[in-house]
């Protein structure tokens, strides 16, 4: 595992901390010394894994925040000021997905549900910690998690990919405006993650060709590093050998 010592100290918000990949992002930032706030609908069972997998948690800010509700996000992003002092790293991991019948057979809730869950919770988080960002001039990294399915649409898939379509078009934009304050932004595009959900809906899948949490958590750290100080507006593939 690489080791970047500038990430030591930072102070990152991550949204969908206690999703399927969500333990592998948080132990690779742990074990880089970075200071942790973390969005999770349930912060006792979230608490209980991080304890479970022998990190720390005492330090770490854990908020169950509505990330449809701008007023929750910016309690939260000013409780994080108030801890830390600073924020630098925000990763919307926040999503997920639903099946879906052809558009014309689609009802309206399902639409929303997806545009909501995967691109405006993006969005309203991206948008006042960048504010922050901005306000406090911090040359700040935000990286967010898409997938391969928002390149382009397919059968039965049309708001999953209109959504996920939406994090790259808003990472190309942001990454635009947010240019001369020094913060990077950039997307990553993910195949299928091996996590048991995946597995449990494709058990005849080779699931050694799809992609580890802890190949994503790599790659997403090494986009917060420095390594990565020219690279922004980049979609970059996660794709295995899927």
């Amino acid at each position: 595992m690489a080791t970047y010592s500038e990430l030591n100290g930072k102070v990152a918000i991550m949204s969908g901390a206690g999703g399927n990949a969500g333990l592998s992002v948080i132990q690779r930032l742990y074990s880089q010394g970075v200071r942790l706030a973390l969005i999770d609908r349930n912060e006792a069972g979230l608490r209980a894994r991080l304890r479970e997998n022998n990190i720390d948690d005492s330090g770490i800010l854990v908020g169950a925040v509505d990330l449809l509700k701008k007023d929750e996000i910016e309690a939260f992003v000013g409780n994080v000021i108030a801890q830390f002092g600073q924020i630098d790293i925000l990763i919307n991991q926040a999503g997920g997905y639903r099946p879906q019948p052809p558009i014309h057979e689609m009802d309206e809730a399902t639409w929303d549900f997806l545009v909501d869950l995967n691109a405006k919770t993006m969005f309203l988080l991206s948008s006042t910690v960048a504010k922050q960002m901005v306000a406090k001039g911090t040359a700040g990294r935000i990286v967010s998690v898409a997938a391969r399915g928002g390149l382009k649409g397919d059968p039965g898939n049309a708001a999953y990919a209109v959504s996920k379509s939406a994090v790259i078009r808003m990472t190309e934009s942001m990454a635009a405006e947010l240019m001369d304050h020094g913060i990077r932004v950039n997307v990553v595009l993910p195949s299928t993650l091996d996590t048991p959900p995946n597995r449990a809906a494709n058990p005849d899948g080779d699931y050694a060709k799809w992609v580890s949490p802890e190949s994503l958590a790599d790659v997403l750290t090494f986009l917060l590093s420095d390594s990565a100080r020219d690279i922004s507006g980049a979609a970059i593939p996660v794709y295995g050998r899927a």
